[in-house]
């Protein structure tokens, strides 16, 4: 028994009459009269097949998806022109009958791609299908549907979340594919494991593996829990996990490109990996949800940065584009999980995140001013500045502190926060430093100075002599 979708439109569609050995001028320019009574005529409907739910994959492989019918038995037969899911081609798919089919595994990728996960979850879908009607009489009627009822779809159940953990084998940590001595992952939250790993090669081979499957040096027992990727050697940041016994392929190696220290996440909640520097970034309505800011830390558990939220909500995330792990309300990484909505008032903070802990602390900074030998109150008292919010309408990169037209002497500079040493910034002006970073040496001159008091390795400063 064929597994089916409930696809309910029952709507007549419009459609262009031509003879098969006819004028084709009709076909290509049609017109709307004869359209619309010819699907009076014919009483073509698209109606949702006898099952509700679908399970995937099915013994065939395959899924009914939309069920064609006509109330005129001068209808004999039906030809698939073009299938989309939710806008995208669909390639498998085949009319058998009146039903329209697919490839389970196909509309299963097509899914969980767009959702970021492979969550068994039920799904959104909207189905756009045309169709040839071949009628008894020679003649053929085009059908051009797009379907804009929503149906719900639901993916292959995954592995549980194994409850003794995941670990790495590969060209990370020195570990060198030994099967005697794994690479523990940390759980940093439900369904969520990290690991800060160094790097030697140009091309670093690695796996993820099922803790509960872990026999040291016996390799049946370890690639029974082994996962993957798609495709052997991809060096790409992000993707989606392939395990034992997939429908959709055997599990192949990833890669890290380059030597050097990263933080590896796998997310078994959504079935997804990614790879990347040990950086958090905070996405919200401040920010306009198209920019970012960014935390900084050294163990991928732990992040700080600094940034102006307001009360409109907030996500982070491991990738600005959203391709990683994303932390929502109570940290949860589901694709769907609401925002982040803090009870502080709007403002800037220090912005301190503990996955492991799955909790963040917010430190207000009041203001951040000029102070120094240069400054025009020496180090005795600061020069405040003006914080500069992300502009939604221009979209311009702001999220700045400013100061116009400061007259400087020669000396020494540093940037301070709410008026005290416990938060300063120094160093280099391209790469400025909050961990006991050295004073800035200026000329004497007026200036415009901005400060982006971002997180470690990010904060800069842009000075302009006029």
């Amino acid at each position: 028994m064929k597994k089916t979708f409930l696809y309910s439109l029952a709507v007549l569609a419009s459609v262009s009459l031509a003879s098969c050995n006819g004028d084709y001028d009709d076909w290509a320019n049609p017109q709307t009269n004869p359209q619309e009574a010819s699907a009076a005529k014919y009483g073509i409907t698209f109606t949702a097949g006898p099952e509700a739910e679908c399970n995937m994959p099915d013994e065939d492989g395959v899924i009914n998806l939309v069920t064609v019918n006509s109330t005129d038995a001068n209808v004999s037969g039906y030809t698939l022109i073009d299938l989309k899911v939710n806008g995208e081609a669909i390639e498998s798919g085949e009319i058998i009958g009146n039903n329209i089919q697919v490839n389970a595994t196909e509309l299963e990728k097509i899914l969980c791609k767009q959702n970021k996960s492979r969550a068994s979850v039920a799904r959104d879908i909207n189905v756009e299908s045309k169709v040839s009607v071949n009628l008894a009489s020679g003649d053929a009627v085009t059908i051009n549907t797009v379907g804009k009822t929503t149906g719900k779809l639901k993916p292959t159940p995954t592995p549980a979340i194994d409850e003794n953990g995941y670990y790495m084998l590969g060209e990370v940590n020195g570990n060198g594919w030994d099967a005697k001595s794994p690479v523990w992952m940390t759980k940093v939250s439900d369904g969520v494991y990290q690991l800060k790993v160094t790097t030697e090669k140009d091309k670093n081979y690695f796996k993820f593996y099922e803790g509960s499957k872990f026999e040291s040096n016996n390799w049946d027992v370890i690639n029974k829990g082994v996962m993957g990727c798609e495709k052997d050697g991809s060096a790409d940041a992000s993707g989606t996990i392939y395990y034992t016994g997939d429908s959709w392929g055997t599990p192949q190696s990833m890669v890290i490109a380059g030597a050097g220290t990263w933080i590896v996440t796998l997310d078994m909640n959504n079935l997804s990996y990614s790879v990347g520097k040990p950086i958090l970034y905070m996405k919200g309505d401040a920010n306009g949800w198209d920019g970012y800011d960014y935390l900084a830390g050294d163990d991928g558990v732990h992040f700080t940065g600094f940034m102006y939220l307001n009360q409109n909500g907030f996500k982070f995330t491991t990738a600005p584009d959203w391709s990683g792990t994303g932390y929502g309300e109570n940290f949860s990484t589901a694709p769907d999980a609401g925002n982040i909505v803090m009870t502080e008032p709007e403002g800037y903070y220090q912005v301190d995140v503990d996955l492991s802990e799955r909790t963040y602390t917010l430190t207000p900074i009041t203001s951040i001013g000029i102070i120094g030998s240069a400054s025009p109150n020496g180090w005795d008292s600061d020069v405040d500045m003006t914080y500069v919010p992300y502009n939604k309408d221009t979209k311009e990169v702001n999220g700045y502190w400013e100061v116009k037209n400061i007259t400087l002497s020669a000396g020494e500079i540093k940037f301070r926060a709410n008026d005290d040493w416990a938060l300063s910034w120094g160093g280099e002006l391209d790469n400025l430093t909050t961990k006991n970073g050295g004073n800035i040496t200026v000329e004497a001159g007026t200036y415009d100075i901005k400060l982006y008091a971002w997180a470690e390795g990010f904060a800069k400063c842009v000075m302009t002599k006029k």
